[in-house]
């Protein structure tokens, strides 16, 4: 499934912004790497629910889950609906 791209915008500017090191780091505590976050992003797709949440944990709320996933975050997290304006 495909995202927008603004969704890619988003995380690939965010991994732009980050040092080198930090970056690296970033996706070691996701338990991923770097360059599948940059193909995740140059491909336009979509992360799984699970590591869209631990993308948002760890950017403190920077890259959120309905920025990760705008087509169906109020499927996945219905929970989160009443909290974001319509």
């Amino acid at each position: 499934m495909k995202a927008t791209t603004s969704h890619a915008d988003k995380l690939r500017t965010y991994l732009r912004n980050l040092p080198p090191v930090d970056r690296d780091q970033f996706a070691a505590q996701l338990g991923t790497s770097t360059g599948y976050l940059r193909k995740a992003a140059s491909i336009n797709s979509y992360l799984s629910p699970a590591l869209c949440v631990q993308i948002e944990r760890l950017t403190g709320g920077q890259l959120s889950r309905r920025d990760l996933r705008p087509e169906d975050w109020h499927a996945i997290w219905p929970e989160l609906a009443s909290g974001y304006p319509a």
